[in-house]
């Protein structure tokens, strides 16, 4: 049976990981007949959104702590990540990818990778494991990946901040999968596009499956 790791940047679209995204992804981990562990950096997050006013709250969470909330407890600090372990890593989408995972929503194709995030990407490429980035995450990649051939939609802002960080950007519509051959990486839009959650279920499902094709 293959396995997934699947690293979370929080819970919730403004200040973490994207549920649907991440939720469906395990889904269509599941129904591919591969098995996942979770992960995400034990840190502080950058900020806290409330998700109905869209403003930021005076308090502070904890990456790790709020991502257990999509694992249901289940989950490991990315410190613990061992890429000889696993078959691929997956990246679902949300704002928290670019507030904790790295600093892009601060500052742009000038940004910081979390250390932790960089190693895990670093090990699996070496490794020549495939790489999978949802949303705004495959950003996240071009970052660490130099040259890697990524899309998040059609946004211009974000494909020129690619382009601007080395990467290649490929325009795209809902569900589909770009596939990096030499680097095994693996990008869909989800909701960098106006989406729907079939839509996100059609684009989990497709990067899963591409993914699990390539480990054939």
């Amino acid at each position: 049976m293959k396995k997934f790791a699947v690293v979370l940047s929080g819970s919730g679209v403004f200040d973490g990981a994207e549920i649907h995204e991440a939720t469906l992804s395990l889904l269509a981990i599941a129904q591919a007949g591969a098995e996942y562990e979770i992960f995400a950096p034990d840190m502080a997050q950058y900020h806290v959104v409330n998700h109905i006013t869209g403003e930021v709250m005076n308090e502070t969470r904890n990456v790790l702590v709020e991502s257990a909330r999509i694992a249901r407890g289940k989950i490991n600090s990315l410190s613990t990540f061992d890429a000889s372990v696993f078959d691929a890593i997956l990246f679902p989408g949300g704002f928290g990818v670019a507030k904790n995972l790295c600093t892009m929503a601060v500052d742009g194709s000038d940004c910081k990778v979390n250390a932790e995030v960089e190693r895990v990407i670093k090990a699996m490429l070496q490794a020549k494991k495939p790489i999978g980035a949802l949303c705004i995450a495959p950003a996240l990649i071009a970052k660490v990946i130099e040259g890697v051939r990524v899309t998040i939609g059609n946004d211009e802002s974000t494909a020129g901040t690619i382009v601007a960080m080395g990467g290649t950007h490929v325009n795209t519509t809902h569900g589909e999968v770009i596939e990096d051959k030499d680097n095994r990486v693996f990008t869909t839009p989800c909701y960098m596009l106006d989406a729907t959650i079939l839509d996100i279920h059609d684009g989990a499902n497709n990067i899963v499956n591409a993914i699990m094709e390539n480990l054939k």
